[in-house]
Parts: C-alpha cells; structure tokens; sequence
C-alpha cells in the first residue's frame, strides 16, 4: 500500500513500517507530536481500506467527506495548540450494530438497509469526543447474530489471513478491519463471544467488559425508538492489535451514561489494588466435552496454571459437572 506519507517523511516512528501498521496509542502520540497530520493518517487508512476491502467486505459504509472535514479541522486545532482529548484525530471505524448520527445503519438487516439515525450510540459518541474521527461502519450477521458475518444485506466478511475462512462473528467486519490494517481500532457487542471469537479468528486483541461498564445505548438490536429489551449479557467492547490500544479505548468508554441507568460509575482499569495469588481457588479447562483447545493455547494455560501455584494459589483442573456440551452446542 502506497501511503500518502511515508513513515520516514513524516518523523513517524518504526523505522518502514506504515502508517496503517502503528498501534492506536502509536498513532496517537505520533498525531499529539505533529510527526503526521490527521489528514496524512485518513488518508493512509482510507487508501489501504480501498485497495484491500474489495477482497475482505469488512467496511460496508464510508463517511470519506465528513471524515476528511473533521481531518482539517484536528490539524487547524493541533496548530492552535487545542487537543480534542486522547485520540486528536485518529481515524476509526466502527460495527453497523451502533448508532450513527446523520450515517447510515444498518445492523445487518434489510429492514433497516436506509435508517440514518439522529444521535450517535454512547460508544460512538465518547470516541468523536476524545478527538477519534469516524471515517466508516463495517460488517456484521443480521442483526449480530451469529459466529461467522454474512447476510442478505452485505454479504460475508472474509477472514484477511485466509479469504477462504471466516472472520467469525458477530464482529467480524470490525476484527477483519483492525486485523488488515483497514483502522487501527473498532468497538464491537458480544454476549457469547461476538468480540471474543472474532478477534481470535483474526489474530487480534478483544475484551468483553464486565456487563454494565459500557453503555450499549444506541446498539441494534434493540430496535431503534421502542423499548430496550437487550439489557443483560450483552456487551460492548473495543478490539485492536494491542492490549495497551484495547486498554486506552475502554478508559474512554466506559462509565455511568444517562441515557442507560443500569450503566454506573466504574473505578478505573488498574485503579484497584493488586491482591496476592495466595489462597485463592482457581478451577480451568483445556476441554469443554468434546471440543479441545489447540496445542499453543493448552501451553499458555499450563504456564499460567504453574506460575498460579508458585504464587500460592491452589489450582484445580476441573470442567463444570453433569452438563452435556454436545447437547448445549445444539441448544
């Protein structure tokens, strides 16, 4: 991908790697630092989505001409010595499961295929407040609900370490995205693993948050206007390609939000006080039934269980009695 500058016109560091290569809170500091400019950056990510997403149907709807505006505006700002907050124009984009004020969205859903909402999802909102700039909407199974993405609307979203595989779901456009380099970080919605899954099909990082630290208002499903039935279990979460990205995108999401009473104030990721291993009862599992986990991942367990017991904790490996998981996969 040819960007509009390269990493040694622009001071960026990492010697030849890309723009679109650095991590969010590089790309950040490197903005912060006028090493690029905001446009610079939307620029690189736009080009580089446009060359690989005819193959990868990750992004679904693009806002190049409102992104490209707030771009000037970020560098006009930076000149100024005025800074939005912690992400002054990083470009992202974001699941078609979230609101978007003026911007098409669509959940997936032919029912909703020309819905321009009039505000934007909590999630979205805090982002363009912290100085991030929505450049697009990506992928997702109608109405985010399924482990793969494909759908009447859009079809599938291919997973960009094998075109022949899937992304998974129901984050899939959004993990595709973060993964090929398409935008250095997205917020999905998992109840059973719709950021988790994906972004393990695609080599990222994801977190679903403890229910009731991230407003989910303004995501659909619920259908926008009547009453919110989808109050428990469901999430929203960032994904990205580092755990630091992943922990700076939740500190600006999280916390109480009006517009969703269940949603209160949070003590900040780290602020908690760290607690010795010793004596705590830790249970794992390398098998549900009949499914295993891979070999690397079994190693990573087996390190972690062994540094566990060093520590003091007593560590058992056990799997939740009498259920059949066979059964509960077809359930």
């Amino acid at each position: 991908m040819k960007s509009t500058v390269s990493p040694q016109e622009s001071g960026v560091p990492g010697g030849a790697r890309a723009l679109t290569s650095l991590t969010t809170t590089e790309l950040a500091a490197a903005l912060r630092e006028r090493h690029v400019s905001a446009v610079e950056a939307l620029d690189a990510f736009i080009a580089r989505a446009r060359q690989l997403n005819p193959a990868l149907n990750a992004v679904v709807t693009w806002d190049e001409a409102q992104a490209r505006k707030r771009a000037e505006a970020a560098d006009a700002a930076l000149a100024r010595g005025e800074l939005w907050g912690p992400l002054h124009g990083v470009p992202f984009t974001v699941k078609d499961a979230y609101s978007t004020q003026g911007l098409r969205t669509t959940s997936g859903h032919p029912a909703f295929a020309e819905y321009v909402p009039a505000q934007d999802a909590t999630v979205v909102a805090r982002l363009k407040a912290a100085g991030a700039i929505l450049f697009g909407k990506t992928n997702l199974p109608p109405f985010a609900g399924d482990f793969q993405t494909d759908g009447p609307l859009w079809g599938r979203t291919n997973n960009p370490h094998d075109l022949g595989r899937t992304s998974g779901g129901s984050s899939g456009g959004s993990a595709a995205a973060v993964a090929a380099g398409l935008t250095p970080f997205e917020v999905g919605s998992d109840i059973g693993g719709s950021i988790r899954q994906p972004a393990h099909y695609c080599g990222i990082v994801g977190i679903k948050p403890t229910e009731h630290r991230v407003s989910t208002f303004g995501h659909v499903p619920d259908p926008p206007g009547g009453p919110r039935h989808v109050r428990h279990m469901a999430c929203s979460g960032p994904l990205a390609r580092s755990v630091a990205d992943v922990r700076l995108i939740l500190s600006l999401i999280e916390g109480a939000d009006p517009r969703a009473p269940e949603v209160p104030p949070v003590v900040p990721v780290g602020a908690a006080k760290p607690r010795a291993l010793k004596g705590l009862r830790l249970a794992w599992a390398d098998t549900l039934g009949p499914f295993q986990a891979d070999r690397e991942t079994r190693e990573l367990l087996q390190r972690f269980t062994a540094a566990a017991r060093a520590e003091g904790a007593v560590v058992e490996q056990a799997v939740p009695p009498g259920q059949d998981f066979t059964d509960l996969v077809e359930v």
